[in-house]
């Protein structure tokens, strides 16, 4: 399947955002379905081709979270580094 032009520039331009900040502290607000949004914060730890690992503050069960560029570009998960938005026109 292709992906549109301005959908692989977009999402290239979501990963290099990303890539930049590695390190930094980020705010995650992703939706998992049916009115449930997790909101949580914690470090940018690492990026890879297809998806990028935030390594959370609080100490619970889950450690680490995992999302895809393309859940960036589809507003299903929103990042925040600071007070800009990564993704947002």
């Amino acid at each position: 399947m292709l992906v549109p032009a301005q959908n692989a520039r977009s999402l290239d331009a979501i990963k290099k955002s990303l890539e930049a900040n590695v390190g930094k502290r980020v705010r995650l607000r992703a939706n998992r379905g049916r009115r449930k949004v997790l909101e949580a914060e914690g470090v940018l730890e690492q990026t890879y081709p297809k998806l990028f690992v935030v390594k959370l503050d609080k100490p619970s069960a889950i450690r680490r979270l995992s999302y895809t560029y393309a859940d960036v570009l589809t507003d299903t998960v929103q990042v925040t580094i600071g007070d800009k938005q990564v993704g947002s026109v």
